[in-house]
């Protein structure tokens, strides 16, 4: 459906600013946003009950895993929505009666409440209505950012499961709360395959349509698209010129992610002019497969998998928790199957514990609903404490390098080799003359008028003559670390200067900068090491003759080669956990608390990542004009793991939330493709030279195995009772959960810590002296025989009963884990236990214990 909106979205900014300006003229006072909640439940509590069936009925029947019932109720009987709006309506108008204020959205899905812009007066006087459970001030959010399929094995193990790409998360609807998304790139047209895409029966969203995002942009692939920017705009912050106040993407982020977890199949990645492979998402069109490929005991329903996308973060500013809650909120209700999240809140969440915030509280209720919500773990690594995704009804995801590297390098002429990078042409083995930016001025420029001329931004400043038919070196500065100058720029210097080629030079004040290779249209090379750079410019000048009387030179007498940097290398190791990428322990609070839940859950590739690029994308200045893109970070890592729950959502369509991440997480590999343990980067500054081997707080359980997910024979299984159970459990948290959730913890007969959860691993923040842990698994596969082995964490002797058992399908069997410490120690020790069934499945559970105190 589609909903053109642009004189209803004229209107509301108009009514905006007049309010705002009203508002300041009236009150003189600082206005805010607040997310306001109610006791009153919403309606996924009413309308997504879960059920839990393991006892009775047959073996399809007892393998509807916590599957949500009702799911789409409140969708079509949107009385029941309209009915809370009303009331939130007439709660402000009674507590704030001839006051002004501005309510921005009403949340009734997920969460039972509303945004609305007040003054810090007004928003204590609704937190002291009995109605009101929770008012909490709007906070800050932000983005965390081809062979890929390949190194996980895709074409000749899930797709092939799933009936070949053309099949593969097909019936599966992937909600995106990002930058938006740009509809015109072929990753997301619905007329490549000769099967055409049926609309989701279950999904009900709509396409707005305003002028960047005109009629027809939504399709058979992308299925809904809608904006979100209230709080931004109250907040006079929003550009529409540059963040466009639609769902099209001027980013880049958003077009980028879409395209990673379900872009279409051998798209071609065109990029300055060069053919770099052919691109594809992870499940790139989510029809069932074919009957002959199903070996195991699943039952697949004709529903369809596509794109639906909910804009809530823009160029320049990022997002609000406001309105990324409102995204969510319409995703869970438009009837999305997977929340795919690559944001992180700027700050970590205050209160008693991390998880008691916005966002994560509205995923919940998504999860009680039947949605698979991942998230990427952040970009704030490598120290310890510094993950973004915190609970553990969220799928946090790290990201790794794999096994595609493009490598470039330049030849001196006195046989040297500097390795750099650029996805650049190479001069095919000529030596050419280098001279250096700064000596080939004109008569008019002198560094002393311009100390920045040696970036090579500006070609009236150069002396073509000197130029032409050489290698012009160039500085790279902070100055492009921070935009304001630029490598295509500089490229556009040596092009109208006639240069053969560029090489750029590392500035030492660049410290630790890490560089993606970028494109280059012409024979180029980036040093990226001011160490290395110093080797280059040692043997430049060394080369220089000059007058014995003037010192001016006379012969420019150093060449060089430059070997190209187009042609991917298949050879490094990998994969690798990133500098970047946020690590564990997961942080239960303020005062840096361990929580007993761990973090991440996994790791997926996320480093020099080829994905679809926004016609109007600014995110890389790099890329801009550009199809496709080469973007680092959590952010590419987490819609890999996204497209690959579509996969296991398919097969297995009565998972919960919890199965397929239990399906993601025992079947992921703890080691690299050369067997060797996998490594992690533990600096900023020279990563590669400071590794060590990954631990469960760098990878989780391991990196994504997305043909074994298809596969993984037992599965554990968490139900929101669990998550309320766990959450009730935190010291002085009842009227917490009681304001955002609407449900009284004294309902319940007993809570649980965090190590209790029946989660795919094992945290113990504290062992103090033994701990007893149970794990409850669930068989998906045939009848096996599992025999168990362990690793014990130092400082800890362990036992696990039983040590063999057999299992038929659908039964249920309790693995009980007896620890004890055997030193006092204060530092992190890390385990792993193994369960290994007779028909080749291994469900794989990392074990981790920080303090140990032994009496």
């Amino acid at each position: 459906m589609e909903i053109s909106i642009y004189w209803v979205r004229l209107l509301v900014v108009l009514c905006l600013g007049m309010f705002m300006k009203s508002l300041c003229h009236v009150e003189s006072t600082d206005a805010n946003v607040y997310i306001v909640t109610l006791r009153q439940a919403p309606a996924a509590h009413y309308y997504g009950e879960l059920r839990s069936d393991f006892t009775h009925g047959s073996p399809s029947e007892r393998l509807n895993i916590h599957k949500p019932r009702f799911r789409n109720t409140s969708r079509t009987d949107r009385r029941y929505g309209s009915h809370i709006a009303r009331v939130h309506d007439s709660l402000l108008k009674r507590v704030l009666r001839g006051e002004k204020y501005l309510k921005l959205y009403s949340y009734h899905y997920l969460i039972n409440g509303f945004a609305v812009l007040v003054t810090p007066h007004q928003a204590d006087k609704l937190s002291k209505r009995r109605e009101v459970a929770n008012v909490i001030l709007d906070f800050s959010v932000k983005t965390a950012t081809t062979h890929t399929p390949e190194f996980l094995g895709l074409p000749n193990g899930a797709w092939i499961q799933e009936g070949g790409f053309e099949y593969a998360g097909e019936g599966i609807v992937i909600g995106f709360v990002d930058t938006g998304i740009d509809p015109t790139h072929p990753s997301f047209a619905d007329d490549i395959s000769e099967h055409p895409y049926p609309v989701p029966a279950h999904f009900s969203g709509i396409c707005e349509v305003t002028r960047e995002f005109p009629s027809g942009s939504c399709n058979r692939k992308l299925v809904g698209a809608r904006h979100f920017a209230a709080s931004a705009i109250t907040r006079g912050i929003f550009n529409s010129t540059q963040d466009y106040a639609s769902p099209f993407d001027g980013d880049g982020h958003g077009t980028h992610t879409a395209s990673v977890a379900a872009g279409n199949h051998g798209v071609p990645v065109v990029v300055a002019g060069h053919h770099f492979g052919n691109a594809s998402g992870m499940a790139p069109r989510s029809q069932p497969p074919h009957p002959q490929n199903i070996h195991l005991k699943t039952t697949f329903h004709p529903t369809q998998n596509n794109i639906a996308v909910y804009k809530a973060l823009y160029r320049s500013f990022g997002g609000f928790a406001a309105d990324v809650v409102a995204a969510i909120d319409q995703a869970a209700q438009d009837g999305v199957d997977i929340l795919s999240l690559s944001i992180t809140p700027n700050r970590r969440p205050p209160g008693i514990a991390t998880f008691f915030n916005p966002i994560d509280m509205a995923l919940l209720s998504a999860v009680k609903a039947g949605i698979f919500a991942v998230q990427a773990a952040g970009n704030t690594g490598p120290s310890p404490k510094s993950m973004s995704s915190f609970s553990p009804w969220i799928n946090t995801v790290g990201a790794v390098s794999h096994d595609r590297v493009y490598s470039n390098s330049i030849v001196l002429g006195n046989n040297l080799t500097i390795n750099g990078v650029g996805l650049a042409p190479g001069t095919n083995g000529s030596m050419y003359t280098l001279i250096l930016a700064t000596h080939a001025l004109n008569n008019e420029t002198t560094t002393v008028k311009d100390m920045y001329v040696g970036e090579c931004q500006d070609s009236s400043s150069f002396n073509q003559d000197l130029v032409q038919g050489n290698l012009l070196i160039c500085s790279y500065s902070i100055r492009f670390v921070l935009g304001l100058s630029t490598i295509k720029q500089a490229l556009q210097t040596a092009k109208n200067l006639s240069a053969t080629g560029v090489v750029f030079y590392m500035d030492p004040f660049v410290i630790g900068f890490q560089l993606n290779p970028v494109p280059l249209q012409m024979p180029g090379i980036i040093i990226p090491s001011s160490d290395i750079s110093k080797v280059l410019l040692q043997y430049y000048n060394s080369s220089l003759e000059r007058d014995e009387l003037t010192k001016k030179i006379i012969k420019f007498g150093a060449v060089a080669s430059i070997c190209g940097g187009q042609k991917a290398n298949y050879s490094n190791a990998a994969p690798k956990v990133m500098y970047y990428s946020a690590r564990g322990p997961d942080p239960e609070d303020g005062f840096l608390d361990d929580a007993d839940i761990m973090k991440p859950n996994l790791v997926a590739p996320g480093n020099s990542i080829w994905a679809a690029w926004s016609s109007a994308g600014t995110d890389s200045v790099e890329f801009q004009g550009e199809n496709f893109a080469m973007m680092s970070g959590t952010s590419m890592a987490a819609p890999h793991v996204a497209g690959l729950a579509a996969l296991i959502k398919q097969k297995f369509p009565s998972f919960s939330p919890s199965a397929i991440a239990s399906a993601l997480s025992t079947t992921a590999i703890p080691h690299d493709k050369n067997g060797g343990p996998i490594m992690a980067q533990r600096a900023y500054a020279n990563p590669d030279l400071n590794q060590s081997p990954a631990t469960p707080f760098d990878m989780g359980s391991g990196f994504v195995n997305a043909t074994a997910a298809l596969n993984p024979g037992l599965i554990f299984d968490s139900s929101y009772d669990d998550y309320m159970m766990f959450l009730c459990g935190i010291n002085g948290s009842a009227p917490v959960v009681l304001n955002y959730t609407g449900q009284n913890c004294w309902v319940y007969n007993y809570t649980m810590g965090g190590a209790d959860l029946n989660l795919p691993s094992i945290m113990i923040a504290k062992l103090n002296q033994s701990k007893t842990i149970q794990r409850s698994v669930i068989n998906v596969a045939g009848n096996e025989t599992y025999t168990i082995g362990w690793s014990a964490p130092y400082g800890v002797s362990m036992k696990v009963v039983p040590l063999h058992f057999s299992i038929v399908y659908g039964e249920r069997q309790v693995l009980s884990v007896y620890l004890n410490a055997t030193t006092n120690s204060s530092v992190a020790s890390f385990g792993r236990i193994g369960l290994f069934g007779n028909q080749g499945h291994i469900v794989n559970i990392p074990l981790s214990v920080i303090v140990k105190m032994s009496h």
